[in-house]
């Protein structure tokens, strides 16, 4: 009688396809994987101990280094954590909060570009990796001249934001091409005739890249539910489910957009949602900017004292990151140090789906369906 043995295989934590610091052991019979463990704890840097040594608005640095690359978003999620504490003693002015939201949903594009460049580069399409950094780029340009910094920004302020946007960076509706890189109504306008088209035909119209993501890894709603899984993730199963919409923060719901949802729950879905995602948050952006154009006005909220100390309490609060729902934990103890804090990644929870993904494909369809969840380990160690 034939007989065969599984081999142990470790992809990692050196792999230019884990997306970081991750070690995937595998088991395999030929080339097929009966067993995956993802094993974690490479990248760890205390996030959570240290926000206890600093000020509340020092842990505002410390939020951008989780999911490094939506950090605004992170910062989002912990001011308004913070500014939920002190009740209705910190009012937020209008005009920062449609900042906020413009920055929100722009941080949103250049993640999803990534996840799908890499996505794509990693399934061997080189060249769509080169265009999601070209257009990256030009969104970059953008967050260094309002924020300071072009990955980490430090921007968003409890009560507000640090500062207002600089003079001409909005724009006007009739900046083309030429100006993606010097207005937000450049780089809206640039996305919606050329990248976001661009994308569909090059990619997600592609029968190679459809052979290799279609019907590979596919997650159930009902499995999506089980394991917590949110973002693209649980709507490209076909969960209609987004925290703007179904339990709406800041003040998203004065927006008008549509939330994309998948069918069968594959890697090609999670994928296209990501892709739709991109086109959703651009039309954010523009009622942002036609609201931003006509309402000038104050950006922080009135008699900020210099160190803050929230009454006693705790609060949890989540928002729509770009990898899924992103909540804080926020503990005061009436002192000027939060006395907790705690983090709710998304990549660490979808990391789980490995396991249950993975038996039954090919060792190369492991990339394609790590790929398709979007991991960053920083927020998956902190």
């Amino acid at each position: 009688m034939e007989r065969t043995q599984e081999l142990l295989v470790n992809m990692g934590p050196q792999h230019p396809s884990t997306h970081g610091v991750l070690r995937l052991m595998v088991k395999l019979d030929g080339e097929q994987v009966t067993w995956c463990e993802p094993d974690i704890g490479y990248l760890h840097r205390c996030f959570e101990k240290l926000s206890e040594q600093k000020t509340y608005t020092q842990v505002i640095p410390y939020t951008d280094r989780t999911d490094y690359l939506a950090a605004l978003l992170n910062e989002l999620c912990y001011v308004e954590a913070v500014e939920k504490l002190f009740g209705d003693a910190i009012q937020v002015p209008e005009r920062a909060q449609y900042i906020r939201v413009m920055l929100a949903e722009l941080q949103r594009i250049t993640s999803h570009l990534l996840a799908l460049g890499s996505m794509a580069m990693d399934l061997g399409a080189t060249t769509p990796f080169l265009y999601c950094w070209r257009d990256r780029e030009k969104l970059y340009s953008l967050f260094e001249r309002i924020t300071g910094g072009r990955m980490l920004y430090n921007y968003l302020r409890i009560g507000g934001v640090r500062n207002d946007l600089p003079e001409g960076i909005i724009g006007t509706p009739q900046d083309g091409e030429d100006k993606a890189d010097k207005t937000i109504w450049g780089f809206i306008n640039y996305f919606d005739s050329y990248v976001y088209p661009e994308w569909k035909a090059l990619v997600t119209g592609n029968r190679i890249f459809q052979y290799r993501t279609k019907n590979i890894g596919v997650l159930t709603a009902e499995q999506a539910i089980a394991y917590s899984c949110s973002g693209a993730v649980l709507r490209g199963s076909g969960v209609k489910w987004d925290l703007r919409k179904n339990l709406p923060y800041a003040i998203y719901d004065r927006f008008e957009f549509d939330i994309p949802v998948g069918q069968n729950g594959d890697s090609f879905d999670r994928w296209w949602v990501r892709q739709e995602e991109m086109y959703q948050s651009s039309r954010i952006v523009k009622q942002c900017l036609e609201w931003l154009a006509e309402n000038p006005g104050p950006v922080m909220a009135p008699k900020m004292p210099r160190v803050l100390k929230p009454p006693k309490g705790e609060v949890y609060h989540r928002i729509e990151g770009a990898r899924g729902e992103v909540a804080c934990y926020v503990v005061s103890d009436g002192t000027t140090n939060p006395y907790k804090v705690k983090w709710r990644s998304p990549a660490f929870t979808h990391l789980q789906l490995m396991p249950l993904l993975c038996p039954g494909h090919k060792v190369a369809d492991i990339i394609a369906i790590l790929g398709s969840i979007d991991v960053v380990l920083g927020e998956v160690d902190r």
